[in-house]
């Protein structure tokens, strides 16, 4: 008996990047999959709700990252890492990527020879271009190219930028980031603007929200509005609350909450981000919402210090979670409602112990698919303080 026919691969280099996994797999098979693991894990604690995928899963990503290498020839190549390793795949468009972003890579890289700019090589450290991003807002059209360069001399810019943007009238601002450093991270800390603005803008749930190169910003808009609503939804705000959005990065969730709570507080560690979040709160007329640069937990000990407690808590931490110091401060406070944006399900799981532990329990639960063709699963949780002789309201 002959064995089944193997279907044509979507993407010729999936194998390699493994950027996405599950390119060959229907979409409605990995949201099974995806939901029944989320179900799984959450199965202690309360019953998830459905799922809530996407109508169009492909190129949702509006924030696009290209490497650039030379390959044996020594011709430039761009593209992706090849999955735990610094080896570059080449790629001209990828199922996940914004197709426009993806065009203006292709063409930096052709113009490149022209103006005589070669691709920075990690193991000498001879060579200019490292990286392009490319963010994009989905909703005003507006992209921003950054280039990220190992010294602040880019040859004849002003000529480079004429000849990109003939090609790319579109584009509304351009930056040129220094990563002088023999390091992994993208983006160094010196930035100048040759072209534009140096920000975009992109609206989301009615508001506008500004996004610097190393701003975080959730990758696939069209679910973020999902996720958000879902979160606010959570939160039951009736106008009268303190609320506080820890790990609040550019602000959204915060500014979102601040039509519907009394006050919101919202701390961040990246300071970047926090003068983007305090921008976008002017621009939003958001007066009732404060942002404030620190660790998110050391701001928790504080509030705690000076006997103040949150009513609603929002947290979107890293994928490695909130701190055990973080939790116990959140449970020292006790706010009535946690609402838990997650990127990693596992260690929700972990910080939901933690805090199931310590008196609250899990009331709603629900899986949001932020990113189609790979295995990773957002979600947001509602934890709610119970009603023992040790929590119960004062």
């Amino acid at each position: 008996m002959k064995g089944k026919k193997e279907e044509p691969r979507r993407c010729p280099v999936s194998a390699k990047c493994g950027g996405c996994r599950w390119i060959q797999t229907p979409y409605e098979e990995q949201l099974g999959r995806k939901a029944a693991r989320f179900r799984k894990l959450m199965e202690p604690y309360a019953k998830a709700e459905a799922i809530i995928g996407m109508e169009e899963p492909e190129h949702y990503r509006n924030k696009v990252h290209a490497a650039f290498g030379e390959d044996r020839r020594h011709n430039t190549i761009s593209g992706i890492y090849e999955e735990k390793s610094h080896r570059i795949v080449p790629v001209d468009s990828c199922l996940l990527e914004n197709e426009k972003a993806d065009a203006i890579i292709v063409s930096i890289r052709e113009l490149m020879s022209s103006f005589r700019i070669r691709p920075y090589n990690e193991d000498t450290g001879f060579g200019l271009l490292r990286h392009v991003l490319v963010r994009t807002g989905h909703a005003t059209g507006q992209i921003m190219v950054v280039l990220v360069l190992a010294s602040p001399i880019l040859p004849s810019k002003n000529h480079f930028v004429k000849a990109l943007l003939k090609l790319h009238p579109e584009i509304t601002t351009i930056v040129v980031n220094v990563n002088g450093r023999r390091t992994g991270m993208v983006l160094g800390d010196r930035e100048q603007t040759i072209y534009g603005k140096g920000y975009i803008e992109d609206r989301l749930c009615g508001k506008i929200f500004r996004i610097s190169p190393g701003s975080f910003y959730q990758v696939n808009p069209v679910q973020t509005g999902k996720l958000y609503g879902k979160a606010l939804e959570y939160a039951a705000l009736t106008g009268t609350e303190t609320v506080l959005d820890a790990y609040c990065g550019t602000g959204t969730i915060g500014i979102l909450a601040g039509d519907s709570a009394r006050r919101v507080i919202g701390v961040e560690l990246n300071p970047a981000a926090v003068r983007d979040a305090k921008i976008n709160a002017r621009q939003n007329k958001a007066e009732n919402v404060r942002f404030y640069q620190n660790d998110a937990g050391k701001f928790l000990m504080q509030m705690a210090g000076q006997g103040e407690r949150p009513d609603v808590l929002f947290l979107d931490p890293p994928r490695s979670g909130s701190s055990e110091v973080f939790l116990n401060t959140v449970l020292k406070l006790g706010p009535g409602r946690v609402v838990y944006i997650s990127c990693e399900p596992e260690t929700l799981v972990r910080d939901v112990k933690a805090l199931t532990a310590g008196g609250y329990r899990v009331e709603r639960t629900v899986a949001v698919d932020m990113f189609p063709f790979t295995d990773g699963i957002e979600s947001v949780t509602l934890l709610v303080r119970g009603k023992g002789p040790e929590t119960e309201d004062k």
